[in-house]
């Protein structure tokens, strides 16, 4: 199909791309369009320097490859070279959506999705602004590489989000109802859900009060806990901060204690969602990598490149945001595994504490913050009264260190809008989650 050059290595990764954007506000249409595009990212090696270019004309594939290559120096030992040893040679074809996949799906059919949450919004007096917006992808790459790579492979997500803007005398609540997954029909029949989060979210609005400043204990949501785990810990799992750090590797070494017995953080490009990549953008197939393992630091997230560096395996991680970008390491989904207590016994072991239910926003690296939205008081075991909370903070591995209980269910979150960010690379889709996690003591401001 291509004529890859002597003594270089070279691939080429085709993106078939279809997307679908439908956004209303206050239920007046804004935008509705579908996007498709082909287009190809190339690149060649010769053990020194990489070679880059994109291209949307695939009938011009074969002369960016000619192009690069006569800028690169012939190398006769290429395939020796650590970087390309790390290369997976796969091949076939291996279409996890060919059979519902959204591009089959009208536009008026996603619309009228949209249209079908609005009684439920208008009926809502407290509700002063509103957005609806659906959004979908299907990506069908090609890999190819002068290693023997001819790889074909699909994935998509599909989604709503509701932004929901609450209003009464002089109390106001920003909150966001949204569903996601790789497969469409999990969107539908959405309604009594959402009227349940409306009644919820007014109820808050009317009854929470300032919390006390202070340390708690904290239960966090599947979805704040995953937020957790992927700004606190995943990204410093991304190997190439440490590669060229001899202080970062010290830190960071294989086999450290790094938080409770209790505690397993993994990333996986398997599970279905917004972070299911079957095979990175070097062709490598996805894996399950435990960064934590019982408290222990087990491993952490690689592109061929810095696992060469590292000396240690690669795991799938290799990923570009689209064409136009070189595949860097970024996490697929990362999660807390679940432990071994019910939800029910993990919060009636609670006197005293906070549990928060949604967050706005979380960042961290060697500490962390929360911005919870949705939050309540447990007294005596149960969910008690509405409390708003600024911000929860602390010291990454302090808190890893006190978790001290988790929830027996998994849950995974596909994000609709927005996604990771990483250097230029933004927004790129990621999936986390969690069980319900029990933190002893937490900075609650």
């Amino acid at each position: 199909m291509f004529q890859f050059p002597n003594n270089l290595y070279t691939d080429i990764r085709i993106e078939d791309v279809f997307e679908t954007k439908i956004h209303f506000a206050l239920g007046s249409l804004e935008e509705s369009k579908i996007r498709k595009y082909r287009a190809a990212f190339i690149r060649v090696f010769d053990g020194n320097r990489w070679y880059y270019a994109s291209v949307s004309d695939e009938d011009n594939i074969q002369n960016e490859i000619d192009r690069l290559a006569l800028m690169a120096e012939a190398n006769s030992s290429i395939n020796e070279n650590p970087i390309v040893r790390k290369f997976e040679v796969n091949t076939g074809k291996y279409l996890s959506f060919a059979d519902k996949n959204v591009s089959d799906i009208s536009k008026d059919e996603k619309t009228n999705l949209l249209k079908s949450l609005f009684p439920v919004i208008t009926a809502s007096e407290t509700i002063k602004m509103w957005h609806a917006e659906y959004l979908d992808s299907r990506k069908v790459t090609e890999f190819y590489s002068s290693k023997g790579a001819k790889l074909v492979f699909d994935t998509q997500k599909a989604g709503f989000a509701v932004t929901l803007t609450f209003s009464e005398g002089d109390k106001k609540l920003a909150e966001k109802f949204q569903r996601g997954s790789s497969f469409y029909d999990k969107l539908l029949n959405q309604e009594n859900y959402l009227k349940e989060y409306i009644d919820k979210c007014e109820h808050f609005l009317r009854h929470s009060k300032p919390v006390e400043p202070g340390k708690y204990t904290v239960i966090l949501s599947p979805i704040a806990a995953g937020v957790f785990a992927h700004e606190s810990f995943g990204h410093k799992s991304e190997a190439d901060f440490m590669v060229g750090d001899e202080t970062m590797k010290k830190e960071w070494a294989i086999g450290n204690r790094v938080g409770s017995d209790i505690l397993c953080i993994m990333d996986t490009g398997k599970e279905f969602g917004s972070g299911f990549v079957p095979f990175d953008d070097e062709g490598t197939q996805a894996t399950a990598t435990y960064l934590i393992k019982n408290g222990i630091l087990a491993g952490r997230l690689h592109s061929a490149s810095t696992a060469a560096s590292l000396e240690e395996g690669i795991t799938g991680n290799a990923r570009a945001m689209n064409y136009t970008y070189e595949p860097i390491v970024r996490m697929t989904t990362t999660y807390i595994l679940p432990g071994d207590k019910t939800k029910e016994e993990l919060f009636a072991e609670v006197k005293d504490g906070l549990f928060v239910e949604t967050i706005s926003h979380g960042s961290g690296m060697s500490t962390f913050t929360i911005a919870p939205t949705l939050a309540y008081k447990i007294k005596d075991g149960k969910i008690a009264e509405p409390v708003n909370i600024s911000v929860i903070m602390g010291s990454v591995f302090e808190t890893l260190s006190l978790i001290d209980g988790l929830s027996d269910q998994l849950e995974l979150i596909t994000s609709v809008r927005g996604g990771c960010g990483k250097g230029e690379q933004f927004p790129l889709p990621v999936g986390f989650g969690g069980p319900y996690v029990r933190v002893k003591s937490i900075n609650v401001q």
